[in-house]
């Protein structure tokens, strides 16, 4: 609805139209000329806001599923969220892309043709130091992937490739496959150059070090389902889900969710002034006997009674029965 106009205003409208200040001909030139929108025909939009919006729902679950595997699996924190989908030529994706970079080029049954997952540097090296032992740092200098890193690379692929089955369920059955790995982007051409694609747009933080996740679809080898790429597909097969097979989905998930253990020995109590005195050497006396059993506590709850000793040169604590009056306090917390 257009904006209506005080008597001032038109007054003041007039007072410039009859003294020249103002040109009605070339005012009613500028606002045609704000109308017209710009169309590239060589760039057309595949896909419509509707669906677009469908599929920034799937990969924003599919970044939650990735935050999941890889805390697991790196044993850090991680974390992924969508920066952007975008529909560009494959070419301005290509051209796009740092070199050297991590690209798997992979398949997605039941849908012919390829997609590519491209991992920038400054993650991938983040993951091998951490799974080599380190912080999760990335290096200073992007340089090309060791044979040994490249084999690295390939599984740690290929635990995220296998979550794309889990977040597009509600929309399609599909399996991904991971058929090679590349470091140069001009040397991969899945689709002519002018063809249309879906980038979706991951930012990824790990351990110490930020990057992104670039998912490049081409339209052609999505376009069988993009008749379900609707919010009513999404939903009504997010209701009919609730079936045994999704449940024991769900206490896998969990299963594999990260927990805080700490093993208690014992307690004592101190004044403020024994505390302010305590010096190298001395000794604090708890309130169990050397041979009394340890507690074993998950979060701030007491679950398990344990013996402590050594392994492997590491401290360890071996379960040897469930703590006295779990129940109890089960009982009493609710």
């Amino acid at each position: 609805m257009a904006d209506v106009l005080d008597q001032n205003e038109i007054d003041s409208l007039l007072s410039a139209i009859s003294s020249g200040n103002l040109d009605v001909e070339e005012a009613k030139e500028q606002s045609e000329e704000r109308a017209v929108k710009d169309y590239d025909f060589r760039r057309p939009d595949k896909l419509s806001k509707e669906q677009m919006r469908t599929l920034q729902m799937i990969h924003e679950n599919l970044s939650r599923i990735f935050t999941t595997t890889l805390s697991t699996k790196l044993r850090t924190m991680v974390n992924f969220e969508i920066a952007s989908i975008e529909q560009l030529s494959y070419s301005e994706f290509i051209n796009s892309l740092p070199e050297p970079t991590i690209i798997g080029i992979s398949d997605l049954e039941p849908l012919s043709g390829q997609f590519i997952f491209e991992i920038n540097p400054e993650i991938g090296f983040a993951i091998i130091d951490r799974l080599f032992g380190g912080f999760g740092k990335a290096i200073s200098k992007v340089r090309s992937f060791t044979d040994i890193e490249q084999v690295v690379i390939k599984k740690v692929m290929k635990w995220l490739l296998n979550d794309f089955t889990e977040a597009w369920q509600n929309i399609e059955h599909l399996t991904p496959e991971l058929l090679e790995l590349e470091s140069n982007p001009q040397f991969t051409q899945i689709v002519p150059d002018s063809d249309m694609t879906i980038i979706i747009t991951i930012e990824a933080n790990i351990g110490e070090s930020d990057g992104l996740i670039n998912i490049c679809l081409p339209y052609i080898m999505i376009e069988p389902i993009v008749g379900n790429l609707n919010a009513q597909s999404w939903f009504s097969a997010t209701r009919e889900k609730q079936t045994p097979e999704h449940i024991k989905n769900l206490k896998r998930r969990l299963n594999q969710a990260l927990v805080e253990v700490e093993a208690v020995l014992g307690s004592a109590e101190l004044t403020v002034d024994d505390f302010l005195h305590l010096r190298p050497g001395d000794v604090i006396r708890l309130n169990k006997k050397l041979k009394e059993n340890a507690e074993l506590k998950i979060g701030s709850s007491r679950k398990y009674k344990t013996v402590v000793g050594t392994k492997n040169n590491h401290k360890a604590v071996r379960v040897v029965g469930v703590a006295e009056n779990v129940l109890e306090e089960s009982e009493n917390d609710e």
